[in-house]
């Protein structure tokens, strides 16, 4: 029977043979395995990252026998979340694990915390493990991580976010349709001047999507003044600037503020109070994503809500189609969404 090179005799490559063939010692693998990438160089990183992948390397303490000799982890899926402090994440995750109890699975959930090199790592980890398959709700990756992807044949899917130049299956909202209804109320509502106020745009297609959306909207008003703003959820002061510099730009007309997703509501909600400013009253908001604390807000402020628990449940359902064999075109679901109109746009 053939072994890969500098496998052992069973045939199953240890972390000797990865130490080895990385030029490197047994502790470096093994933090490079636990996740401890901040004590390890970039070189030696990415050395321990090529030497895993080419001896098919599998850690041992995830692995159960099975007869005939064979290693795997059975029922185990893997969720790579960008942000677990999120409601949207929380909610979402909900949804995946209550499929994988009906469906017998156990969820292994890996926080990247939005970084990228974390969600690499753990990338590489979970296909190391074996399991089933993965949801992955991406940061935005490099392009080395994206081609081991396109070489693994472990069957993923996406939430909410996709990946540029990567076909696979992707569950979310209807980006398009939810921003009009979003946009077209605060219109109605007779708001005058509209800003979009995202995070950094990068890739990421849902805020993308969002954008184009609005800015449609309103190229079908040319008689109000629509804006287009980013900030980073902990700079402050540029989102005091921006919010500043809007409502002073605009004064004596009837204004508003789109929010991207529920985390940049709550700063953005933190800025007005600074400012003195009132949501309904001064300055209306509406936000993307239900917040617990949305109705408790003073007059309450305007979401709109995703069918986060549904979304999470769809992308599992879909990667077990994938899990079973399932050859069909790459598929992409769109959810509906609600409005929930709230003192913070009405008239």
């Amino acid at each position: 029977m053939n072994q890969s090179k500098g496998a052992n005799a069973s045939g199953r490559a240890t972390i000797s043979d990865v130490a080895k063939a990385a030029n490197s010692g047994k502790t470096s693998v093994s933090r490079y395995l636990n996740g401890e990438l901040n004590v390890l160089s970039d070189d030696l990183r990415q050395r321990i990252e090529t030497a895993i992948v080419q001896l098919n390397y599998r850690p041992s303490q995830m692995a159960r026998s099975l007869k005939g000799g064979q290693t795997r982890l059975i029922g185990l899926i893997g969720l790579i979340i960008a942000d677990i402090t999120n409601p949207y994440s929380v909610d979402v995750m909900r949804g995946i694990e209550a499929a994988c109890r009906q469906r017998g699975f156990t969820l292994l959930v890996c926080n990247t915390n939005n970084e990228v090199n974390q969600e690499r790592h753990y990338l590489q980890l979970l296909n190391g493990y074996q399991v089933e398959g993965i949801v992955v709700n991406a940061v935005g990756m490099h392009e080395d991580a994206l081609a081991m992807l396109q070489q693994s044949s472990l069957p993923m899917v996406l939430i909410d976010r996709k990946i540029p130049d990567f076909s696979c299956d992707m569950v979310g909202l209807d980006n398009h349709q939810a921003a009009t209804i979003a946009t077209e109320h605060l219109i109605e509502q007779g708001f005058e001047a509209i800003m979009f106020l995202s995070e950094p745009l990068g890739t990421v297609n849902t805020r993308i999507e969002r954008l184009l959306a609005f800015r449609a909207c309103l190229a079908a008003h040319p008689e109000r003044v629509a804006e287009v703003a980013e900030s980073a959820l902990d700079d402050i002061t540029t989102l005091d600037t921006i919010i500043k510099d809007f409502n002073r730009r605009h004064r004596g007309m009837r204004k508003a503020i789109l929010s991207a997703n529920g985390a940049l509501t709550l700063q953005i909600a933190r800025t007005l109070r600074r400012q003195g400013l009132h949501w309904g009253s001064d300055i209306g908001l509406l936000g993307f994503d239900e917040l617990e604390w949305a109705e408790l807000a003073g007059v309450g402020i305007t979401t709109f809500k995703q069918p986060t628990y549904q979304i999470g449940h769809a992308a599992l359902e879909q990667l077990l189609k994938r899990i079973q064999g399932v050859n069909e075109p790459v598929c992409e679901q769109a959810f509906s969404g609600e409005l929930i109109v709230r003192g913070s746009t009405t008239r």
